[in-house]
């Protein structure tokens, strides 16, 4: 894919900066008894989601003005609006809330550019572990400053390291890894986008959500995983992943 100065001109060091930066007002509210309210489809939103999501668009809209941005707490912008963005902004400012609610370390500030409808570079940081994911097009994946994959499965017929969602683990998924061939299966649970970066860091090799996700969800993580050489693949076609899409939300998908 050969790209344009647009994302030439796009420094991965603000993004990464710009997450640090949300993460770090995130974990002035973390201890604090927290109020909560709740969107049309019944999920929380907490302060810690408005002020993150407030410094992410405020300093996007600032360095790069003209990339527009869709974001899960923002209001969603028309179909007809976006079909023909080449670029722009996608992002959770807080992805698994529920865990924030709990005191749990599992969530992440997310940050991605897409480009007509694939990732090409993303930003994933957990506050409270003080881990930071991210990679851009052609110039590789990273967990503080590492380069991903660290960790190669080279058994994965004898043994399978499968991570699924901690609070969203559905029967359809549940049944995918039961019909897995390999000797022995090792599943783990984990919240947010952590557990697509736990697949390009190589401690799991397979991610299995038969389960309802947005693109905001797997955006920012999904540039990462291809970086590292893996994919999340729609799991009805086998195709990558697509973005901005009429309907943002996601298929069934496997990253592998």
């Amino acid at each position: 894919m050969r790209m344009d100065t647009v994302f030439k001109d796009i420094e991965i060091e603000d993004i990464k900066a710009i997450a640090c930066n949300a993460g770090e007002k995130i974990l002035t509210i973390y201890n604090k008894e927290h109020q909560i309210s709740y969107k049309e489809d019944d999920s929380p939103l907490t302060l810690a989601d408005k002020e993150a999501n407030r410094i992410i668009c405020l300093k996007l809209e600032k360095l790069y003005p003209d990339i527009p941005i869709i974001s899960e707490e923002n209001e969603q912008i028309d179909y007809k609006t976006r079909k023909n963005w080449k670029y722009y902004w996608c992002i959770d400012p807080m992805d698994g809330t529920k865990e924030f609610i709990k005191g749990s370390s599992e969530f992440t500030v997310n940050i991605a550019l897409i480009y007509k409808n694939t990732p090409i570079l993303g930003v994933v940081y957990a506050p409270v572990l003080n881990d930071l994911y991210w990679a851009k097009l052609n110039e590789g994946a990273f967990k503080n400053g590492e380069r991903l994959p660290l960790i190669t499965n080279k058994n994965p017929k004898n043994n399978l390291n499968v991570v699924t969602s901690r609070s969203h683990l559905s029967k359809e998924t549940q049944e995918f890894i039961n019909l897995l061939k390999t000797k022995k299966i090792n599943q783990l649970s984990l919240a947010s986008s952590l557990k697509i970066c736990m697949v390009a860091v190589g401690e799991a090799d397979i991610y299995p959500r038969l389960a309802s996700t947005m693109e905001w969800d797997t955006a920012a993580a999904d540039a990462i995983i291809r970086e590292s050489g893996k994919m999340t693949f729609n799991y009805y076609n086998n195709n990558p992943l697509c973005y901005n899409k009429e309907n943002l939300l996601n298929p069934w998908f496997i990253v592998k």
